[in-house]
């Protein structure tokens, strides 16, 4: 009987293609042979097991891993039990393409299995990174929980169909418009991150054109936009008044004399801040309109940063929702973004400067996308003038027992 010649380990780690040739194989006896071939890196090689075998006349090369996976003595040991299926009559290559699509199967198992609410925890997390807005996810997770959660959270992602959309939105359309037209624009969003996913197929059930716009009628038709409510300019120097003391007063009044949006002030750092210029530059990432802002600070909202301990990290250091909070205990009904109408209103009132520089100083985009690149200026300096004078305003004595009521305009 003719001895089989044995690899040896060193023969395995060192073995390498001549000069001219790609890849080579080498026998180990028992249907085991190395296969080493040329990296795409210079001077590297990849080497790898396969198991040669003839079965009903056809040879098959069924590959076992890598070299640096499999050691040459356990490369030996899986070929020694593919030789006794051989023996058996059983076909290796057949028994790994069925161990394959029984993977597959129980991945579509666990796929159906997929609860709605397990896809919707899934899909916040993939975009939250984008939201510039804390709120933006808190107002996702609130929405779904108290409305769609209850209907079709735990049903599998797959069976979803137009009328258990229509079952969450029929009873909120008409009550509360707004608010369902943004469950409806969820569900749609989680059942499409679901579909790109593989955890369902077909057509979403939650899409507006051409499907449930031919069961309820537009938002705008159910009721007016509303906008954010908004305290009137001249409330305000008493209202800073009011909160002194009071916990995330100092934030609020910060974002009131910036005419910043909230998300922007509560997850400021101190990196942001350069105290000698008198600036706060947010970064385009944090921004609604994903482009950097920079902001003049007025001497008063100097002094709240200056009073602050300055630490690592944020410069506000409590939950986000603290400064609703608070406009919720003083002034229910009143919104924090309204003080950025307040600014609006105060500058257009008040001052005579043009209505681009109060825009520049909300962030808005102004003019068309044309304008907009012709327009070579932030107006920094003359935001500056006219924040101090917001901040003036802001700070003026309210006068003692005096009753301020707002004029309509």
């Amino acid at each position: 009987m003719r001895a089989i010649k044995r690899l040896t380990v060193k023969q395995v780690t060192n073995a390498k293609p001549k000069e001219g040739r790609r890849a080579i194989f080498l026998a180990d006896g028992g249907n085991l042979l190395l296969q080493v071939s040329r990296s795409v890196k210079p001077g590297e090689f990849n080497r790898s097991w396969v198991f040669r075998y003839e079965l009903g006349g056809t040879r098959r090369d069924l590959g076992l891993g890598s070299l640096n996976t499999w050691s040459l003595a356990e490369a030996r040991e899986r070929a020694k039990e593919l030789r006794q299926q051989l023996d058996k009559g059983i076909d290796p290559f057949a028994t790994k393409q069925q161990e394959h699509a029984d993977r597959q199967a129980q991945a579509a198992e666990r796929a159906r299995a997929m609860t709605f609410k397990q896809c919707a925890i899934g899909c916040i997390e993939s975009h939250s990174d984008g939201w510039s807005n804390a709120e933006h996810r808190r107002q996702w997770v609130t929405t779904l929980e108290q409305y769609v959660y209850p209907q079709i959270g735990d049903l599998p992602v797959d069976t979803i169909t137009t009328q258990h959309v229509i079952k969450v939105l029929q009873p909120i359309w008409k009550a509360i418009p707004e608010t369902a037209s943004r469950v409806r624009g969820r569900i749609e969003k989680v059942l499409g991150w679901a579909t790109v996913r593989g955890f369902r197929s077909g057509d979403n059930p939650a899409r507006w054109r051409g499907h449930l716009a031919e069961t309820f009628p537009k938002r705008g038709k159910i009721a007016p936009t509303k906008n954010h409510a908004a305290m009137a300019y001249v409330e305000v120097p008493a209202f800073l008044t009011e909160i002194v003391g009071r916990r995330a007063a100092a934030a609020l009044e910060f974002t009131i004399l910036t005419a910043a949006r909230t998300d922007e002030v509560l997850s400021s750092t101190w990196g942001e801040f350069d105290l000698l210029a008198k600036t706060w530059t947010i970064p385009a990432a944090r921004m609604k309109a994903k482009k950097e802002h920079k902001v003049p600070l007025s001497d008063r909202a100097l002094a709240i940063l200056k009073a602050l301990p300055h630490r690592e990290g944020r410069v506000f250091e409590f939950g986000d929702t603290a400064i609703m909070d608070l406009m919720r205990e003083v002034r229910p009904g009143v919104t924090v973004h309204g003080f950025r109408s307040s600014f609006r209103d105060w500058a257009e009132e008040r001052t005579h400067y043009p209505a681009v520089v109060a825009e520049q100083c909300l962030a808005h985009a102004i003019g068309t996308k044309v304008q907009q690149a012709y327009r070579r200026t932030d107006l920094f300096e003359k935001r500056r003038r006219l924040m101090a004078e917001w901040s003036s305003w802001c700070s003026r004595p309210v006068p003692t027992g005096a009753t301020v009521t707002a004029l309509a305009r």
